[in-house]
């Protein structure tokens, strides 16, 4: 199916991008491509102008702050996962990333497009959410940060608010830290039916899941119930059960409710037995 009618801009900065939104409240931007334009062709997205940002640069690279991962919004999955600084401070995000569509997807494909389109079932946000990261917008008022328990919320829905440009993602580095990520694909789209990020760091156990609901969660009861523990098999067992109720999760062909209640169960397990090499 053909879109709708709409007007191409092509950024050349990130103040020009910004001044482009002030002038079109009904604009989208225009960074990876993968979400936006199925969405478009099907006509369930009508902007009437694209804002191309693709080739700023000053969106793209990854450098450390002190003890902070910053990874610029533009920056693709492919530069991220092969990255020598992610897989050192960060591996979490390069197993993530791996689940991430097909090669060339994760060509084109980016962190800040990901996040900021929320989709329900897309694989990092639950690694935001278990490692504790921080969204920075800039807006015609300037700079904000957001904390990423605060930026999901809801389905294709996040905090940023009208006129802002999601620019970095500012991840604590957590040495020594252990993660992992399993996934149950749908089989079609790879997207998660289920997914689940865990990082255990020290005696802190840190749990998120995406494809659940309507948008990526921390699970609450499960971190309460390893948290400052012995983390054997027997008590991780005992604690992935029942973690999250059916009613309010999502429901399609690909899973009911109650399957997907106990995908988390399944998920979550498998996660910290990698994690902790159980």
């Amino acid at each position: 199916m053909y879109t709708a009618p709409f007007t191409y801009r092509k950024a050349t900065s990130l103040a020009e991008a910004l001044q482009l939104l002030q002038q079109d409240p009904e604009a989208k931007l225009l960074a990876g491509g993968h979400s936006l334009i199925p969405a478009m062709k099907l006509r369930l997205a009508a902007p009437s102008t694209l804002i191309d940002i693709s080739k700023l640069s000053e969106l793209r690279g990854v450098r450390r702050e002190g003890e902070t991962l910053v990874i610029g919004a533009m920056t693709t999955y492919r530069e991220i996962e092969n990255h020598p600084l992610v897989r050192e401070l960060c591996p979490l995000i390069p197993q993530v990333l791996r689940h991430v569509g097909d090669p060339m997807v994760r060509a084109k494909g980016t962190i800040g497009g990901s996040l900021a389109h929320a989709d329900p079932a897309a694989d990092l946000p639950a690694a935001m959410l278990a490692l504790g990261a921080r969204i920075k917008a800039q807006g015609p008022g300037g700079a904000r940060v957001i904390e990423a328990e605060e930026f999901f919320t809801g389905m294709f829905s996040t905090a940023l608010q009208e006129g802002e440009i999601l620019t970095e993602v500012h991840i604590p580095i957590r040495p020594g830290a252990r993660t992992a990520y399993a996934k149950f694909p749908h089989p079609a789209s790879r997207y998660a039916v289920v997914g689940v990020a865990v990082v255990v760091d020290g005696g802190e156990v840190r749990a998120a899941v995406t494809g659940a609901g309507e948008h990526a969660m921390r699970l609450g009861k499960l971190e309460q119930a390893l948290s400052g523990k012995p983390l054997t098999a027997e008590a991780i067992s005992a604690a992935c059960q029942n973690l999250l109720s059916p009613e309010g999760l999502n429901h399609d062909l690909a899973a009911s409710r109650e399957y997907r209640a106990h995908l988390v169960d399944v998920m979550a397990k498998r996660a910290l037995m990698q994690a902790l090499g159980l």
